[in-house]
């Protein structure tokens, strides 16, 4: 607005009237004092034109950083309140983010298997078993948060460990995943929790998420510390997938599926996988941890659990039935290798159902 001003200030208040107070006459003296004036005028003139132009840069720039600033926050909003992220595995972003990319703006990302060979000939297949450092784990008080919270940590430890020495071997670039283990409510670039499941995986940070009584109260409070190692395992799993590449091709093909029965076809074989992950690195620290055959049967008896109703609808059923559940956990316990975890690729597809 000052700037508007400047430039019509010629003749406003304060500029001589011509032959009223103040006017000098018409003389060479008059003529040159007023072109001097004329001179100033012009100078203010240019001086409020420039500041005007500089305060119109300022305020484009404060607006475009409001609204990028503000886009970002409404797409996190839109997707917690949308309920966007409770698709697994490594529930997305907004508008379905491919989990491989991680979702982070000008992130760099470390060259992975890609596409159709990631998800069914990935190198990680080939690594044979795994070979952790021994992994001695407390006893486990349920009921005690910080307990539990211990107890996730010195698991997510051994995984950390297990796994990258299999990515090392595969020649893939992996870095381990955050761990939060909440015990107060909080939100994720994928959901808010708590969340009913109690225990999510979210690709877009890179995390794990356990809540560290609420996963207690959903499996009504076993004492069995195997179903929380397990549990846990199962969402390292997802991250496995994401590191190894194959997260972002299931989710673009899942995408091109016309119905929940098609994409749940991908969801199936997707937590089968994470299941027989798990298993393989549960079988690979028995000895250490130590788990014994009643530990397996509990975690057996929990896969099945776990997995679909068998009165599911083809649009309900996410997770694979009972037995399949139960026979991909047990093929990673006795082979104790990703290799045995391979969905993807299988002669029977009624193992995948």
């Amino acid at each position: 607005m000052s700037g508007d001003h400047g430039l019509g200030g010629f003749g406003g208040p304060g500029a001589p009237a011509p032959g009223g107070p103040g006017s000098t006459g018409s003389g060479p003296g008059s003529r040159l004092s007023h072109s001097r004036r004329a001179h100033r005028t012009n100078r203010r003139v240019f001086g409020a034109f420039c500041g005007l132009l500089v305060a119109l840069l300022a305020l484009s720039l404060l607006s475009w950083t409001t609204v990028s600033d503000g886009g970002s926050t409404a797409d996190t909003a839109s997707g917690q309140a949308d309920g966007a992220g409770d698709d697994k595995p490594g529930q997305n972003l907004v508008d379905d983010t491919p989990s491989g990319q991680l979702g982070l703006p000008g992130r760099t990302l470390p060259d992975r298997p890609s596409g159709h060979t990631a998800l069914v000939s990935n190198p990680l297949y080939d690594t044979g078993r795994l070979s952790p450092l021994p992994c001695p784990v407390p006893e486990l008080d349920v009921d005690d948060p910080g307990s539990m919270e211990q107890f996730l940590h010195l698991v997510a430890d051994c995984l950390d460990d297990a796994w990258k020495t299999q990515f090392d071997r595969a020649g893939i670039p992996f870095a381990p995943p955050d761990r939060v283990f909440w015990s107060e409510p909080g939100v994720s670039p994928c959901r808010a929790y708590p969340s009913p499941a109690g225990a999510f995986y979210c690709r877009a940070s890179g995390a794990v998420y356990i809540g560290t009584s609420d996963v207690v109260e959903k499996w009504n409070g076993s004492q069995d510390s195997v179903v929380y190692a397990s549990l846990l395992a199962h969402e390292y799993g997802h991250h496995v997938q994401g590191e190894s590449g194959l997260l972002e091709y299931y989710h673009e093909q899942r995408q091109l599926e016309e119905d929940d029965a098609g994409r749940n076809t991908w969801t199936r074989r997707s937590e089968l996988q994470a299941n027989c992950l798990a298993g393989a690195f549960l079988g690979s620290v028995r000895v250490s941890y130590p788990l014994t055959d009643g530990d397996l049967s509990a975690l057996l008896d929990d896969a099945s659990a776990t997995a679909d109703r068998s009165d599911s609808t083809e649009e309900e059923r996410t997770h694979g039935s009972s037995d399949n559940s139960v026979w991909w956990t047990r093929a990673g316990w006795d082979e104790q290798s990703p290799g045995a975890c391979n969905t993807w690729d299988v002669d029977d597809e009624d193992l995948v159902a």
